[in-house]
């Protein structure tokens, strides 16, 4: 079955204190955003990758591809308004219906070729396959002026890369957008499909901040 990723890279660096968005930010040897594409790579050098990027963005990555003799193959894709229009135009711009598509964040550089291959594993017995992982923090619930304690055995943190199966999702697409819909599986679930959970990785960390980036050098040989 053919597979697809589908890496979406629109941030604008804001929490992280530069003007350079966090999927150009340096990483060691390279930027963050080759190294969530050369990990799709090294679980599958036929992965079909698409890279969703805003228009004004795309000259600066074919100079740092350039710069960084970054030759994996990799399709641009215009970003859109939202994450969810920009998913969309990834979906799109695959011309296939039957396959599975992985769609991950940009600024997640540390995602394991072990576990992608898991995900579209479990994608394919299940239509959906979403990384997560248990809360190590005791959590509270805001009610207007309070809080309330809940049982945190019954929430997970989400994680990416959420793999599908390629036609459902693109069906799951063709909705209009809701500003409920906060990431791909929820946007699948509202077509009334299930979400199969994963464990996912604790160290599959998504790169907001400055210290999130020294945290991600300790895993980077």
């Amino acid at each position: 079955m053919t597979e697809y990723a589908i890496i979406v890279a629109g941030g604008k660096g804001l929490r992280f204190g530069s003007d350079l968005p966090k999927q150009f930010i340096m990483l060691k040897n390279r930027p963050v955003l080759m190294h969530a594409i050369k990990a799709f790579n090294d679980y599958n050098a036929d992965c079909k990758v698409l890279v969703c990027l805003p228009q004004d963005h795309i000259s600066f990555w074919n100079t740092l591809c350039k710069e960084h003799q970054f030759d994996i193959a990799h399709k641009l894709v215009f970003g859109g308004e939202t994450r969810f229009h920009s998913v969309k135009n990834g979906l799109d711009a695959i011309n296939e219906s039957d396959g599975l598509v992985a769609i991950h964040d940009g600024v997640r550089p540390l995602i394991r070729p072990t576990l992608i291959s898991t995900l579209f594993q479990e994608a394919e017995k299940y239509n959906a396959a979403v990384p997560c992982i248990t809360l190590a923090d005791s959590i509270r619930k805001i009610e207007r002026n309070h809080s309330i304690a809940v049982d945190r055995s019954l929430y997970r943190a989400i994680q990416t890369p959420q793999c599908f199966n390629l036609r459902l999702l693109k069906q799951a697409y063709q909705k209009p957008y809701s500003n409920l819909f906060t990431d791909d599986a929820s946007v699948f679930e509202m077509l009334g499909h299930n979400i199969h959970l994963v464990e996912g990785d604790k160290r599959n960390i998504k790169i907001t901040t400055v210290e999130d980036l020294k945290i991600a050098e300790t895993f980077i040989l």
